[in-house]
């Protein structure tokens, strides 16, 4: 009798901690926190340029095209510029020129070289295909607030609420100055070699290396009268 209590017991214990394990789950599936509810995301955009081909290359209005085009290029911190050109039409030779032109505008513009990339794409040979020229940029994704209110009073589970969190993070994304910035760190800037070098001088002096304070920065509150 008491082998056969054993056994039970055993078998008892082996199922509670199946359950046990079965019920753990393995990750999330809901947001717990007003935060992992809303995230602020962007999403890649193509920010396109199409130039018609000339025989003479670049035109006026087309040099004109590509500075507005350069500013939002150096505003969103664009990465690499590809130029496309036409590797079939009737003439596929001036497409060739308008696209190398094009590229002497960019490097004249300051964009460096290792960001410009020359490919072609497949044309109609009997339309004007012109030269394709594009970057990534990144468009803040707004969520849109107020859709899923709830009984605020009724909340027995103690769980946050679906709409919690959603002004905060559509407020940032619609006032980040690059979305990009929501995808991958911003670019560090060059190092200020010669602010370094006055820096590590002053340090083995034994010299203070932090800059002179402001006397418009102090401040002190000021007392009441009674």
């Amino acid at each position: 009798m008491s082998s056969l209590l054993k056994t039970s017991a055993v078998l008892a214990a082996l199922c509670l901690s199946a359950c046990a394990t079965s019920s753990v789950p393995d990750r999330l599936v809901e947001g717990r926190t007003p935060t992992e509810h809303f995230k602020a995301t962007a999403v890649a955009q193509a920010e396109s340029l199409a130039l018609a081909v000339h025989a003479q290359g670049l035109s006026s209005n087309q040099a004109d095209a590509l500075i507005t085009y350069l500013d939002g290029w150096r505003d969103a911190e664009g990465g690499a510029i590809t130029i496309q050109a036409p590797v079939a039409g009737a003439d596929t030779s001036s497409a060739y020129r308008a696209a190398e032109a094009a590229r002497s505008f960019l490097l004249g513009q300051g964009v460096s070289p290792s960001l410009i990339i020359m490919a072609g794409y497949d044309a109609d040979p009997q339309a004007g295909a012109p030269v394709r020229i594009a970057y990534t940029r990144y468009q803040a994704v707004v969520p849109r607030c107020g859709q899923q209110w709830t009984n605020i009073a009724h909340s027995s589970r103690n769980e946050a609420q679906p709409n919690f969190g959603c002004a905060v993070t559509a407020n940032m994304a619609a006032q980040i100055a690059n979305p990009a910035d929501l995808v991958r760190p911003a670019d560090l800037g060059p190092a200020d070699a010669q602010r370094r070098i006055y820096t590590l001088d002053k340090y083995r002096r034994g010299e203070v290396t932090s800059s002179a304070a402001d006397d418009q920065a102090k401040g002190a509150v000021s007392s009441v009268a009674k």
